[in-house]
């Protein structure tokens, strides 16, 4: 078979910063359906990943180049900011044999409020997102509409905004399940999120304590993340995605306190997968398309572990 596998940091070089993840999670994709023996196509604006067929492409025909070489390719997926992703899943869609989430899935788990309402309407543990701050209480303000912790602050005053929202802080591990979703879907890993809250100043340079304002970065993750508890979230994960008819791979972001609360669906691959592949014997490749064409199997062989920092994949994955 012939896939395209579009990434959107590499096939655009709008932000570099993202290049090193994104080429992290295309190289893992492609290499795995190569070596299960299909042919992978990929836009690139100038980050080659050592397998496959680069496809010439820049921030302004990315989508194009995504619509014309889905024509050519019996199956196809996309990695983009999740903003993004429903409208090129849609593209994917109409020229060839989608392999991720549908456009509408990817929009509900895009929008922070909607995904928040369907949540809680299924019974499912998600922190409340707040109207206004109360004394003594933090919150986690974060883009409507953005993925991972990009923008993402811990604070306790915020005002509202159409842009942001503003979500309870909940205390506990910062933890994520990767599965791939479908008629019968299949958990891979508990990852361990590492999360760092790093001081922010203002314009003088200090930190007001009334505000208490910090950061809060991902950087990296531990895979799997050995817990007595992988039944309870692995239950967790399955009822979200089946919520939110979610379909290929997903990660689901959650944080373990006295139970698992869903803080971020993420319709498509995730970094998280650049350490699953590392321990994980089967194929994600070969897992995906049986996903779409024949029958998952009921579990997958995880040996060993695997850590790695967003420091690493600089190293590993900048320009070359």
């Amino acid at each position: 078979m012939k896939i395209l596998v579009a990434e959107f940091a590499v096939g655009t070089d709008i932000d570099k910063s993202l290049i090193p993840e994104g080429a992290a999670m295309l190289k893992t994709l492609a290499e795995s359906f190569v070596r299960v023996g299909h042919e992978v196509y990929y836009p690139s604006a100038g980050t080659e990943i050592g397998t496959g067929t680069s496809l010439k492409s820049t921030a302004e025909s990315f989508r194009q180049v995504v619509e014309r070489e889905a024509k050519k390719c019996d199956a196809g997926l996309l990695i983009a900011p999740d903003g993004m992703l429903p409208e090129l899943n849609r593209v994917l869609e109409e020229n060839t044999v989608n392999l991720g989430c549908s456009p509408e899935s990817a929009a509900c788990c895009a929008d922070k409020v909607l995904c928040t309402k369907a949540l809680k309407k299924a019974g499912i543990n998600a922190p409340g997102i707040a109207e206004k701050a109360e004394k003594g209480k933090k919150y986690v303000i974060k883009p409507r509409f953005g993925c991972g912790a990009e923008a993402t602050d811990l604070v306790t005053e915020f005002e509202k905004t159409e842009e942001f929202i503003a979500s309870e802080y909940i205390e506990g591990k910062h933890l994520s399940v990767s599965l791939i979703a479908g008629k019968k879907p299949l958990p891979l890993t508990v990852n361990r999120q590492f999360i760092e809250f790093e001081e922010k100043k203002d314009r003088e340079g200090k930190n007001p304590e009334k505000n208490r304002v910090s950061g809060i970065k991902y950087n990296g993750s531990l895979t799997p993340y050995k817990t007595s508890r992988k039944d309870e979230l692995y239950e967790t994960a399955i009822s979200t995605v089946k919520c939110l008819d979610c379909f290929g791979y997903m990660g689901v972001d959650i944080v373990l306190s006295d139970r698992p609360y869903v803080v971020d669906v993420n319709p498509r691959p995730t970094a998280s997968l650049f350490g699953i592949s590392r321990v994980m014997k089967e194929e994600i490749g070969e897992l995906l398309l049986k996903n779409r064409f024949g029958e998952l199997p009921d579990s997958v062989q995880i040996e060993g572990e695997y850590h790695f920092s967003k420091d690493m994949l600089g190293e590993l994955f900048g320009r070359n």
